[in-house]
C-alpha cells in the first residue's frame, strides 16, 4: 500500500466532501500518521471510511467523523481539553497539536496503556491518557475550555458540562441507534448553555454512562 497516496485520499474523498474545510485541520490530518494509531492487525483499515476495530470491543471512530469533530471544537492554542474515550490516542494525538493540554480519560485499562503507548512513540508530551471513569470527569481539575466525547452517550452528560469554563464547549454524539447526532454545547454563563445540532452520525456507546430505563408503566 502506498501509505501517503491512501492517506491524501482519505483526506480529499472521505475528509473534505464531509465539510471539513478548514486549511489547519486538513493539514493536521495529513501531518499525525493514523496508522500508528491502528492496531498492527486492522492497518489496512486505517485510511478506509470505517470504524477500526480496538480490543475491549471499543473502536476508532471513521476518520470524516474524528475530522469534523475537531474542526467544530476550533480550538485554540491557550486551551485546555478533556477527551472521554481514549481509545487507540489518536483524537487526544490531533487535540494535542490544536491545545495547550489534554487529559484523556479511559476506563479499560488495555486501552488506556495502548493509547499511552501510542501518544509517547507518536512523541507527543501534551496529551495525557488516565485510566479513569469518564462519565465522572476531573471535577477537582475543571474548569476545562473544551470536552469531547469519543463515543455516543444517550443524553448531554450534565456533570460534564458542569466542568466547561465560561465560553467552553463540548462536543458529543448523543442519541440511540439508528438515530444520532452531533451537537456542540457552549456554557455561556454559570448555568446557561446553547446547544448547537451539528451532523448525524452513529458511534459505539461509552462505557460508564447511565442509560435510561427500558422499562414503561
Amino acid at each position: 500500500m502506498n501509505v501517503e497516496q491512501a492517506r491524501f485520499n482519505m483526506i480529499e474523498q472521505q475528509i473534505r466532501p464531509w465539510n471539513v474545510l478548514d486549511p489547519a485541520v486538513l493539514e493536521l490530518l495529513a501531518l499525525v500518521r493514523r496508522e500508528d494509531f491502528v492496531p498492527p492487525a486492522y492497518r489496512a483499515l486505517a485510511f478506509v471510511d470505517t470504524e477500526v476495530p480496538l480490543p475491549e470491543g471499543q473502536c476508532m471512530l471513521a476518520p470524516k467523523v474524528e475530522a469534523r469533530m475537531l474542526q467544530e471544537l476550533n480550538l485554540q492554542r491557550h486551551e485546555r481539553v478533556l477527551e472521554v474515550g481514549a481509545g487507540s490516542g489518536f483524537m487526544a494525538a490531533l487535540l494535542a497539536h490544536r491545545a495547550r493540554s489534554v487529559i484523556s480519560l479511559e476506563i479499560q485499562p488495555s486501552l488506556a496503556a495502548m493509547a499511552s503507548r501510542n501518544l509517547q512513540r507518536a512523541g507527543i508530551g501534551n496529551a495525557k491518557v488516565r485510566e479513569a471513569d469518564g462519565a465522572r470527569g476531573l471535577p477537582d481539575e475543571a474548569p476545562f475550555d473544551a470536552i469531547v466525547l469519543s463515543g455516543s452517550t444517550h443524553a448531554v452528560p450534565q456533570a460534564l458540562l458542569q466542568q466547561l469554563a465560561p465560553g467552553g464547549r463540548m462536543l458529543a454524539i448523543v442519541g440511540d441507534e439508528p438515530v444520532m447526532r452531533a451537537v456542540r454545547v457552549q456554557r455561556l454563563a454559570d448555568s446557561r448553555f446553547e446547544t448547537q445540532d451539528l451532523f448525524d452520525t452513529v458511534a459505539p456507546r461509552l462505557r460508564g454512562f447511565d442509560e435510561p430505563s427500558r422499562f414503561h408503566f
